[in-house]
């Protein structure tokens, strides 16, 4: 286990991390086969337990493929986007729950990946992509408020798929899954949804057209105006959470 430094500390912290900066400084690429774990032993001087397990933690993140059979072995592979969104997901959740990561702090990211997105997506999107935004839209007086914000992140998905950027989504989505698990959407008043509701056909009206100063600007007012709501929520769950700690 790696110690209060950056330094790892045990065997196979250390030999795991030599090969991760082989892999990350480019030396060891996408492809390229592994020595056996007695080969390892070997070259590093440790136990075949520690060379499997340092194999081990880095094909837990997803930087290395074992493959079975005769031409088997252990390959360099390429961290799949989900699996990079997931790792940055756990990352900034940890963060949200001390007080490195505040609630604005989220949504100036927010505001930095999708107002730009808005205006390439107004460029770029397809009939077909504006056809899957159409299909998050909706009606706030039916929908169910336990699944309203999967219909909010997924309008904002789809239209960071409309950029034809794929690092947009994976670097935003964790942002969206944080805001999610933090924040109790049902604590929104109904008002606010009938505007999130409409901001996103506004939205959409600047795609349809491929009106890129449009789509960017009702993007950027769209985000301050979640913003502020995100705010009010924190504050009140904070308050909530020091009533219950004062004698």
């Amino acid at each position: 286990m790696a110690g209060n430094g950056d330094t790892p500390t045990t065997a196979y912290d250390r030999l795991a991390s030599r090969i991760r900066k082989q892999i990350l400084s480019g030396e060891l690429r996408p492809g390229d086969r592994l020595p056996t774990e007695p080969e390892l032993s070997s070259a590093y001087q440790v136990s075949r337990n520690t060379a499997r397990e340092a194999l081990r933690a880095l094909a837990s993140q997803g930087l290395l493929t074992v493959k079975r059979g005769v031409s088997g072995g252990t390959f360099v592979s390429a961290p799949s986007p989900a699996q990079i969104s997931e790792s940055l997901q756990a990352g900034l959740a940890l963060l949200a729950d001390s007080t490195h990561l505040s609630v604005s702090a989220l949504v100036e990211i927010r505001e930095m990946l999708e107002v730009p997105a808005a205006e390439l997506a107004a460029r770029h999107r397809t009939e077909e992509e504006l056809a899957c935004i159409r299909d998050a839209l909706f009606d706030p007086a039916t929908v169910d408020p336990h699944t309203v914000f999967t219909h909010n992140r997924d309008f904002h998905t789809r239209v960071l798929q409309a950029t034809h950027n794929p690092l947009i989504e994976v670097l935003a989505e964790p942002v969206f899954r944080v805001l999610k698990e933090r924040f109790l959407r049902e604590q929104a008043p109904p008002e606010f949804w009938v505007r999130v509701d409409e901001e996103h056909r506004e939205i959409l009206g600047y795609l349809e057209s491929g009106d890129q100063a449009g789509a960017r600007e009702a993007t950027r007012a769209h985000l301050r105006y979640l913003r502020a709501t995100y705010e009010r929520i924190d504050r009140e769950r904070s308050a909530a959470a020091n009533g219950r700690l004062d004698p």
